[in-house]
């Protein structure tokens, strides 16, 4: 019997791990299909130069950044918060703070832009914080979801074992905690990826530079392939953040 209970489970992981790879091998397809494409396709001159595939490369690295920039602010400032806000002595304030990140979240991204670019200039670390403010929401709440769904029993038989409130945060609550915030950041990172193209708006650069060229000169090609790109990375994001939540989730879960 407990063979077969244990055929499967590791059946049902190995199919798991089967299933994460159509979404990289579609994501390779695309792009394939895309490079031959723009190697044979009758572009005109202004949309070959502007789909030049050196400067492709220089948007989706800027692109990339501004991504990941964001996602390591939102990181630094959305777990170290929705800890606290767990503990007693702050948890009356989570209210407050959950609804400024709400509003966050809330307000269309174009308008954050538009508004912090006002106020502190068009540059890239303007599109910086607006992204951060756009995207803090999923990596807070669900830090704090995560740490308040792990059962109280748990909790006082660390504390039962002589452990401290630090120990048990660190090694009870927050390990177990894990699956529910790392779906929290790759929301988080998608989102991103998506409002990184606004960024373009504020001289801040990246995919979203073809798709305003593209309606700017109405070239449908450039703004189609400026939105294909952006999808498909923020798919590569997502299917990154599947496989860290596989990989990190807790034995027995």
């Amino acid at each position: 019997m407990s063979e077969a209970v244990a055929t499967g489970i590791d059946g049902r992981t190995a199919t798991g791990w089967k299933g994460l790879l159509v979404q990289p091998i579609a994501i390779v397809v695309v792009v394939a299909a895309f490079a031959v494409w723009l190697n044979t396709a009758d572009l005109s001159a202004t949309e070959r130069a502007t789909l030049n595939p050196r400067d492709i490369v220089q948007y989706t690295i800027t692109h990339l950044a501004l991504t990941f920039v964001s996602a390591a602010v939102v990181l630094v400032i959305g777990i170290p918060l929705g800890i606290v806000l767990t503990r007693r002595p702050f948890n009356r304030a989570s209210t407050a703070i959950l609804a400024v990140a709400n509003f966050g979240q809330a307000a269309p991204a174009i308008g954050l832009v538009v508004l912090l670019a006002a106020w502190l200039g068009f540059s890239f670390w303007t599109a910086v914080g607006a992204l951060v403010l756009y995207a803090i929401l999923p990596v807070l709440r669900n830090t704090m979801i995560g740490i308040e769904s792990v059962d109280g029993r748990l909790v006082e038989a660390g504390r039962g074992m002589g452990m401290s409130a630090f120990a048990v945060l660190m090694r009870v609550e927050l390990p177990l905690a894990v699956p529910v915030m790392l779906a929290g950041i790759r929301t988080a990172l998608v989102l991103l990826v998506g409002s990184a193209a606004l960024g373009t708006f504020i001289g801040a650069g990246g995919l979203g530079l073809l798709i305003t060229t593209g309606v700017t000169l109405f070239l449908p090609k450039v703004l189609v392939s400026g939105a294909l790109l952006i999808a498909l990375l923020a798919l590569l994001i997502d299917w990154v953040g599947r496989v860290v939540e596989r990989a990190a989730r807790p034995k027995g879960l």
